[in-house]
């Protein structure tokens, strides 16, 4: 395909300008990566951002691979003698693959058919006869006596004409325009239906709800639409799609039968035929991998952002932490790091089996580590007996007159860190549970440089993450992480190789040697001293060191977003102010004063010169949130404890298309449903809420028997709920009565919840 034709086609499938997508696809073809050509080359590509770019990349990519294939078609078809100049036109005019392999459908190879063995048999001329037969003349049973040869197993005017009908069938489903009116019509006005397996219809399931289910197939959103996949793969479900088959019928008969054929009634039969024999299985299998897909890119969208938001969540800082992996029978492991992370020393406590000496043995450490390492913030996981070691701590710095923050952070993930080689790799000679202990500490002080060393699909903010394309899953999260990652910046001196990994242009074997390097030869004071790692080139420090930071470098630009290839020119900015470097970042009033049309030049323009005022007035400033700390109700500890009407602070740690899931400390999760998440309508609850975000929510209903807690975040329930006063007397919520299914019981059902998210999904 022409490089213009190219450029034509993503320029109508972007919207993006003609140059805007020349100059893109330069980049990305010359090797530089999305957050590089985003934040450094706006002039090229007219500001666009990362989404834009990552469009163009895409559509490049899929158009790519649609060439490739689409060479190996006309290959073939040629080799057969059959490429037509009509042909070739259709194919080389195709932009969808699906279109594309429908033009090659009558030309591929197939197994031996129905209309194969009648063309072997000599019945294609008699096909032909039928469809081209118009006004008076033979009968079909007339035409097909000649045809009649027992020898070939034809041995009846009626098998002639079956085997003809079978040639014509086959020939009819093949036909590309006949297979996308059937595919637009089945997707258009088709359902999508679900029936239980026959003899488990009484069976008790979290698949209830599909057991006799209908809805409009467009219509089925992602998380039905992989419920409903898994009860199938599970054996629980039944799916199958319910076309409009008198219209398609109608539509086919009117594509492939001449009102004028004296055969009309016999050749829609044969329609009918090719319809429900030959395209129907092919086209609903076509459909289903259609919804399929648009579900799964809804879901991963949604896992996505969820990634994002918890990535990009407020670091705690260059504190002195004190991480605490809580466990009953085997103890809880409290490990101190320092202000960058690194381990100092460990030890187990158990304060919650063994009575009181090992109570008071327990108090003694904690209060000894917090001392001996001038601890500043403890973080607990918020895993099992989480809550209990809170209380714990709380009690002991209550007692002791200490005032540091305690604080809950998210397991997920943890274990799994603990066992990863990056994690054998950092502490070789520490139990899984201390490094657990240690990753909980830093993911307090920077959630972004610890999370990036899990696999994202461990850290639970997805949903039906194992039901969707993994190739696509993994491509987004890399995507997200690639793009939080380069957003934020990276500590040049104190970065994991995992982290620099996915720093632009850095590769995991270079990140690694850039470690190592660290490692061997002491801290970085330049970044050009990254020019002297092996295999470490010009290209790849281009891409990179933009987004590397060294703290008080003797080049106060080191420390800043501002890429090399521009130092020359802020040095000239500072001259004509008659300061020096340092002296201009000091005097960030005068940066206001500066005539940035003065520096417009060949590669360089006012989004640059912006950007680099922008950051010469926060130089090493970190962009995301300031850290503020929550706490949970010290009354409420288990699910047991909680009572409708209760108003507690809670945590956002999941964010699906029905809802949100909010953490409020019992140790189970429980749920806003859309319609409760504002008091007005929501359509995307990623509009309302965001992982990692804190929020007040009031108790609706709590279900013991399933474990669902059902909450609302509604402005006037909230309200409500605080003028409410608890009375001393108030039972425990075990010795009441089974409340009535509220409507948002309703509302959860029908949205398909059962539970909380599981952290597969």
């Amino acid at each position: 395909m022409e490089k213009d034709m190219l450029t034509g086609i993503l320029v109508e499938e972007t919207g993006l300008q003609a140059n805007q997508v020349q100059q893109t696809v330069l980049l990305l073809e010359a090797g530089a990566t999305v957050p590089f050509i985003a934040r450094y080359r706006k002039e090229a590509t007219g500001e666009l951002d990362e989404v834009q770019i990552r469009l163009v990349q895409e559509r490049l990519e899929y158009h790519t691979e649609l060439n490739e294939r689409r060479q190996t078609i006309l290959k073939s078809i040629e080799e057969q003698g059959r490429l037509t100049p009509e042909l070739r036109r259709k194919i080389e005019a195709s932009r969808q693959k699906t279109e594309l392999e429908d033009l090659y459908l009558p030309f591929k190879p197939k197994r031996r058919t129905k209309a194969s063995i009648a063309r072997e048999r000599g019945l294609e001329p008699l096909a032909e006869l039928l469809l081209a037969a118009h006004g008076g003349g033979a009968t079909a049973q007339q035409l097909a006596e000649p045809f009649v040869k027992p020898e070939l197993e034809v041995a009846t005017a009626a098998d002639a004409l079956a085997g003809a009908g079978h040639i014509l069938a086959e020939r009819f489903a093949d036909d590309a325009a006949a297979r996308a009116l059937v595919r637009d019509l089945t997707w258009q006005q088709g359902r999508f239906c679900s029936q239980s397996v026959r003899g488990k219809e009484a069976a008790v399931s979290k698949y209830e709800m599909y057991y006799d289910f209908s809805e409009p197939l467009r219509q089925v959103p992602s998380h039905r639409m992989l419920a409903m996949r898994r009860g199938e793969k599970e054996n629980v479900l039944r799916l199958r799609i319910e076309a409009p088959q008198e219209e398609i019928l109608g539509r086919l008969s009117a594509l492939f039968v001449s009102p004028e054929s004296r055969f009309a009634g016999l050749l829609r039969e044969i329609v009918a035929d090719a319809y429900q024999r030959l395209l129907t299985p092919s086209i609903e299998l076509d459909v289903r991998l259609q919804a399929k897909k648009a579900a799964d890119q809804e879901a991963i969208r949604v896992f996505a952002e969820n990634l994002r938001n918890l990535l990009l969540a407020a670091p705690a800082g260059s504190r002195r932490v004190l991480g605490v992996d809580p466990g009953l029978r085997t103890g809880s492991k409290l490990a101190a790091v320092d202000a960058t992370g690194r381990f100092l020393e460990h030890v187990t406590i158990y304060p919650h089996t063994g009575g009181e000496a090992r109570v008071t043995s327990a108090k003694a450490e904690l209060l000894r580590l917090v001392d001996a390492h001038a601890i500043e913030m403890v973080a607990i996981g918020n895993g099992t007996a989480g809550r209990e070691m809170e209380q714990f701590v709380r009690l002991v710095f209550k007692e002791t007159g200490c005032k540091l923050p305690v604080v809950m952070v998210s397991e997920a993930g943890a274990s799994v860190y603990s066992a990863s080689d990056i994690a054998r790799e950092e502490f070789a000679e520490l139990d899984l549970t201390v490094r657990g202990a240690i990753s909980i500490a830093r993911r307090l002080q920077d959630p972004l440089a610890e999370l990036v060393k899990v696999d994202p699909k461990s850290i639970g903010v997805g949903q039906y993450q194992h039901d969707v394309s993994q190739t696509a899953l993994k491509k987004a999260l890399d995507e997200v992480v690639e793009s939080c990652v380069n957003y934020v910046g990276v500590d040049l001196n104190t970065a994991s190789w995992a982290l620099l990994s996915f720093v632009s242009g850095i590769s995991a074997s270079l990140a690694k040697a850039i470690v190592h390097h660290r490692d061997s030869l002491g801290a970085y004071s330049r970044r050009e001293q990254l020019l002297e790692v092996p295999r470490f080139g010009q290209k790849s420090f281009e891409q990179s060191a933009g987004f590397l930071r060294i703290r008080n470098a003797a080049q106060p630009l080191d420390n800043t977003a501002v890429h090399p290839e521009r130092y020359a020119l802020v040095e000239q900015m500072a001259a004509d102010l008659g300061l020096t470097l340092p002296g201009l970042i000091a005097e960030t009033a005068l940066l206001d004063k500066i005539k940035l049309e003065k520096y417009v030049g060949p590669g360089i323009g006012l989004p640059t010169l912006r950007d680099i005022i922008v950051e010469l007035k926060k130089p090493g400033r970190d962009p995301r949130a300031t850290f503020v700390t929550t706490g949970f109700r010290e009354d409420v500890m288990e699910v047991k404890d909680l009572e409708a009407g209760m108003t507690l602070n809670g945590i956002v740690t999941n964010v699906a298309a029905f809802g949100a899931f909010v953490d409020i400390g019992v140790h189970q999760d429980g749920l806003v449903h859309i319609s409760q998440l504002a008091d007005r309508f929501v359509k995307d609850p990623n509009q309302v809420v965001k992982v990692g975000q804190q929020v007040q929510v009031r108790v609706v209903s709590v279900d013991l028997q399933r474990m669902r807690i059902a909450l609302t975040m509604r402005r006037g329930a909230l309200d409500n709920s605080l003028e409410q006063k608890r009375p001393e007397n108030r039972p425990r919520p075990e010795q009441k009565t089974a409340r009535p299914r509220s409507e948002l019981a309703a509302a959860l059902q029908k949205s398909g919840f059962r539970g909380t998210p599981d952290k597969d999904a």
